[in-house]
């Protein structure tokens, strides 16, 4: 067992969340005895109760009481009854960060990869290649890994990869030997005094990093080259439009993958051939394999790796496909995230229609973003748009997806309608014609519809 002093047990509370449910499933598996606790219960609890932790639905002082540890999600309300318990007995209580910082120290080499957008994706694709490569890592990921049936695996090897969420000043407490900055654009900015302090937070973030370790960027990103000035350690550069160490050159998209020549200081490594599409993944793919080559691994296992990849579940998911249509399932849920969606369908299937179903999620980033979202949603033929999934705040009525919809008509959109989610199936099916993509998106509760457009397709 690795040594965490005196502790034990370790319960969860907010344990259904993908972030802490990845972390209860690493330290079960390191031999720690674990509990946790929800509100309800998901695919996440059933498949940590599989592997053998206590798992109770509601909170409660009884869920505590036995408990070395108590780890909080950032979604945990702080007066939360099993907090109070366990402050008053003398339990250590910690944010889900902090437990993240200590994993992270349980190797000598780590990885943290950080971004608003492609740090599940970048996690996995370099968690993939290691694995291939007999590094037998630790990963620790936001999203389930198709490959490895999780989103977390415990490795004996010497490397860790995690996210490195920039919610809720996350990733500063993480202090990799490998920085990841992927893009930066305004997101969680709840966090943050204005976007200045968030740019100031991925300096620091990036300057984490000890004297022998380096930081990977990406350097077609507007906000990175303004803040790689300061930066006080190694810089290592991709990019696919400007000057880089790694770039991606000749891209060409088919269906559902990716084909790009990688070069490094202008000398051509080798073909990769990705079995995911769209821009987006591109450079997810060309910092992942940047990382890996910078690692020493071989550019055969690279490509063989990335050929491979099973993908992951809800990044641009390929739920359903027949001669008629083709459904897709992805977590997106920034303007830039369902853009690079729908432009990774497009340029798969340029001949298909495409029908873009968007439950907006949160109510702040939806008076934030409204504007985007029209415009990310507006080179879709037909667009469905739901209610906002609030999440952890509250309902906010002056605020609906009406904003959004609004400016999509405004713009001259002849096909947008907003609907209640239950009437979703009776909408594609009268929207549906032959040669249609269907992609919804969301990081809120839509993904649970799944099998009912599943069966739905299936039975058309």
């Amino acid at each position: 067992m690795v040594n965490l002093g005196k502790i034990k047990k370790v319960h969860f509370i907010g344990v259904g969340g993908i972030g802490m449910s990845g972390m209860a499933e690493l330290l079960i598996r390191l031999g720690y005895t674990i509990s946790g606790s929800d509100i309800k219960s998901n695919d996440r609890t059933e498949s940590l109760k599989s592997i053998g932790v206590e798992v109770f639905i509601g909170h409660s002082q009884q869920n505590v009481q036995d408990s070395d540890l108590v780890v909080y999600s950032s979604a945990i309300d702080v007066n939360n009854v099993e907090i109070i318990c366990a402050a008053k007995s003398g339990v250590p209580v910690i944010k889900r960060a902090e437990m993240l910082a200590e994993l992270v120290r349980l190797k000598p080499l780590s990885i943290g990869v950080s971004g608003t957008h492609g740090k599940t994706t970048t996690c996995s694709l370099i968690g993939s290649v290691l694995h291939s490569a007999k590094k037998d890592p630790t990963l620790v990921v936001g999203g389930i890994v198709k490959g490895f049936g999780t989103n977390a695996i415990s490795g004996k090897g010497d490397i860790i990869v995690v996210e490195a969420d920039e919610f809720d000043k996350t990733f500063l407490s993480i202090l990799p030997v490998i920085s990841v900055i992927n893009n930066i654009e305004k997101e969680h900015l709840d966090c943050y005094d204005n976007f200045e302090d968030l740019k100031e937070s991925f300096v620091k973030f990036m300057n984490s990093v000890p004297f022998y370790g380096f930081s990977m960027v990406n350097v077609d990103d507007r906000t990175i080259n303004q803040i790689i000035k300061k930066g006080k350690r190694s810089i290592i550069r991709y990019g696919i439009e400007k000057d880089a160490d790694y770039m991606a050159k000749n891209i060409s998209f088919k269906e559902n993958y990716s084909i790009y020549d990688l070069y490094y200081k202008n000398s051509k490594l080798g073909t990769i051939n990705l079995s995911i599409p769209g821009k987006h993944n591109i450079y997810n793919s060309l910092c992942a394999a940047s990382i890996c080559l910078e690692l020493g691994l071989d550019f055969s296992v690279i490509d063989k790796s990335f050929r491979t990849f099973e993908g992951i579940k809800r990044r641009f998911d390929l739920k359903f496909k027949d001669k008629r249509t083709i459904y897709i399932d992805d977590y997106a849920h920034h303007p830039t995230e369902v853009e690079a969606t729908i432009k990774a369908a497009k340029g798969g299937w340029p001949k298909r229609k495409i029908i873009s179903v968007f439950q907006p999620h949160l109510y702040s980033r939806t008076k934030l973003f409204y504007k985007d979202f029209a415009k990310s949603l507006y080179d879709s033929d037909k667009i469905i748009l739901l209610d906002i999934y609030g999440a952890r705040e509250k309902e906010n009525k002056e605020i609906s997806s009406d904003l959004i919809k609004n400016e999509i008509v405004k713009m001259g959109h002849e096909k947008c309608v907003l609907i209640k989610e239950e009437n979703l199936i009776d909408e594609l099916r009268a929207s549906n014609d032959d040669d249609n993509v269907i992609i919804t998106m969301g990081a809120g509760d839509l993904w649970l519809k799944g099998d009912e457009i599943i069966r739905w397709l299936s039975n058309e």
